[in-house]
């Protein structure tokens, strides 16, 4: 299944790299990134894939099963939000100055599918959909990081 998965989203970025990007006439918007690669990375990728992760699948205690899904509308909308942030950080590392390349963006942009798909999930209320997707966004992360992984330890 990791390999169908991770085949799938290669396929699928690539023909997404074959697509022209639209021409546009407006003038570039300036940006100023306030945050190094690493701290996105560690100050609103990693908190927002945990709050993805921590919300799917079940965990077994002396108790008993303990279901991770959220119970109420609050909940979903918590694992919405950070999905949200997931996507648009998948934007962030593409920008200028960021991307580090094609390899890069390729990630960057799968980064962007699994939160999107996230989102539709939590909208959905979809446990299992949060489920299958939580790991496919783990398996994008491990992928990237094989690659790209800083040495340092840390905050950053």
């Amino acid at each position: 299944m990791l390999r169908t998965a991770i085949c799938g989203l290669t396929v699928y970025l690539a023909l997404s790299a074959c697509t022209p990007a639209p021409e546009s006439s407006e003038p570039a918007t300036p940006f100023r990134p306030v945050l190094d690669d690493h701290q996105l990375m560690n100050w609103v990728m990693d908190p927002m894939a945990d709050v993805i992760w921590g919300s799917a699948g079940s965990v077994i205690t002396e108790a008993g099963e303990q279901d991770l899904a959220p119970v109420d509308d609050a909940g979903w909308a918590e694992v919405r939000n950070a999905a949200a942030a997931i996507a648009e950080s998948g934007n962030l590392l593409m920008l200028p100055g960021r991307s580090q390349g094609a390899d890069w963006n390729e990630f960057s942009a799968g980064i962007v599918t699994m939160g999107e798909r996230a989102m539709a999930a939590a909208q959905a209320q979809d446990a299992d959909a949060l489920f299958e997707i939580g790991g496919q966004l783990y398996n994008v992360c491990v992928a990237c990081h094989q690659i790209y992984m800083l040495e340092e330890d840390g905050e950053g």
